[in-house]
């Protein structure tokens, strides 16, 4: 089975209650090849909810708030699905503190993009799971 990024699926998770919807990864999940997960949302993030970036090892709001623990926990339950439908794959939204993979914004909030991963991301892809993401289809 395949997660991926439920704003790429069209479900309006984004922080600000907009979606990233990529017709290809609808398609992966009309035909049940794909299950849609929001780790930010199953970390108990409100949609929509402040922009949060990673600065060094914690994930920090626009208002400067540290909501790190919500994001560990979102990247924990998302592990735990992927280990429930035996998970092989995951297809991540580019960029977000939560999925991204190879870019992520740098922490300062002013659109700069870095080179690193989100949390989420990055325990998927320790676990064994291959990640893609939405410029990778």
């Amino acid at each position: 089975m395949i997660l991926v990024s439920a704003c790429l699926a069209g479900v309006k998770c984004r922080y600000d209650g907009n979606d990233n919807a990529n017709h290809k990864v609808i398609e992966m999940v009309k035909k049940g090849l794909a299950i849609p997960i929001c780790p930010e949302q199953l970390g108990g993030l409100e949609t929509p909810r402040i922009p949060a970036e990673i600065n060094e090892d914690k994930v920090i709001n626009k208002k400067g708030e540290n909501v790190s623990s919500q994001f560990k926990k979102g990247a924990k339950e998302t592990l735990r699905i992927a280990e429930l439908v035996s998970c092989y794959k995951a297809i991540l939204k580019q960029s977000s503190p939560s999925c991204g993979y190879g870019k992520i914004y740098d922490g300062s909030h002013t659109g700069r993009i870095i080179d690193g991963m989100g949390l989420t991301a990055k325990l998927l892809s320790q676990k064994g799971i291959i990640i893609l993401t939405e410029e990778d289809l």
